[in-house]
C-alpha cells in the first residue's frame, strides 16, 4: 500500500493502490474502497478496514462522501457519510476524511495552524465547477489561511490520456486555460491536475504537491476509462 506521508506538521495523508491487499473479486480486484460500484458490500467493508489498519487509523473514524460531481462542501462533525457532496472539511481531531476516485482527481488539504483539514473529488465536471477553490473557501471560513494551506493532488488520469470532444476541452479552458491539453495523437484532451493546481494557486494556496501517476497508464491503480466497471482508490487525510 502507498504509505502514509506527512502532508503538513501533525497531519498525515495517504493514497491507496489497487492491489495493496483487499478481498474484492474481478473486476473490482482487489482493494476496492468504493461502495457506489456493484461490488459485494462485505468485501468493500473488509477492504476499508484493511486500508485503515495499514495506514494506521481506525476505520470507524472515516468520513465518506456520496460524490456527485458538484462543488458542494460539507462540514463533518461525525464519522459516516457527509452527504451528496464532493468536498468535506473538519476541525475535529478524531476524524479521517476520504475522497474516492478512479481517474478523477482526489485532493487532500490541511492548515495545521488552524486545525482544519479537507478532502475533495474533482473530476472534469467538478473542475469546471471549481470544487477545489470551494474546498479552500470553506476551510478559510473555519479559520484557515489560504497561504498556509498545504494540498496534495493524488493519482488521476493525465492530460495526455484524457481525450475529450473539443467542446468539453474548451468548456474548461474558457475559465481555466491551464486545463486544455492534447493527447499524444494530437486530439483534444483535459489536464485536470494542471487545471486544479492553477485554481488553487489563484485561490492563494501556499503549497501544492502532485502525485504524477496516471491512473489510465498504471495497472496498479483503478481507472474507469481503462476498465469499466472497476473499483475506487481512496485519498485519506487525518490529524496525527
Amino acid at each position: 500500500m502507498s504509505a502514509a506521508f506527512e502532508l503538513a506538521p501533525g497531519v498525515l495523508a495517504g493514497f491507496t493502490g489497487r492491489y495493496d491487499g483487499g478481498v474484492s473479486a474481478p473486476p473490482f480486484d482487489t482493494l476496492n474502497l468504493g461502495a457506489g460500484v456493484p461490488d459485494e458490500r462485505a468485501a468493500v467493508e473488509e477492504n476499508r478496514r484493511a486500508a485503515a489498519a495499514r495506514l494506521g487509523f481506525d476505520h470507524t473514524r472515516v468520513v465518506w462522501m456520496d460524490q456527485v460531481h458538484s462543488a458542494d462542501v460539507a462540514v463533518a462533525e461525525a464519522p459516516g457519510t457527509a452527504g451528496r457532496v464532493d468536498a468535506v472539511v473538519t476541525r475535529r481531531e478524531d476524524l479521517v476524511l476520504a475522497a474516492l476516485a478512479a481517474d478523477c482527481l482526489p485532493i487532500v488539504a490541511a492548515d495545521p495552524g488552524a486545525g482544519v483539514i479537507g478532502a475533495a473529488h474533482s473530476g472534469r465536471v467538478g473542475t469546471i465547477k471549481r470544487v477545489a477553490p470551494a474546498l479552500v473557501g470553506e476551510m478559510v471560513r473555519h479559520g484557515a489561511e489560504a497561504g498556509r494551506i498545504t494540498v496534495a493532488l493524488g493519482p488521476s488520469i493525465c492530460g495526455r490520456c484524457y481525450e475529450v470532444p473539443v467542446h468539453m476541452r474548451d468548456e474548461l479552458a474558457a475559465h481555466t486555460p491551464e486545463g486544455a491539453s492534447a493527447t499524444r495523437e494530437g486530439t483534444p484532451a483535459v489536464d485536470m491536475r494542471a487545471a486544479v493546481e492553477a485554481q488553487l494557486r489563484a485561490a492563494g494556496v501556499g503549497h501544492v504537491t502532485v502525485d504524477g501517476r496516471c491512473t489510465y497508464e498504471s495497472p496498479d491503480l483503478f481507472s474507469h476509462r481503462r476498465q469499466a466497471p472497476t473499483g475506487r482508490l481512496a485519498a485519506y487525510v487525518w490529524r496525527a
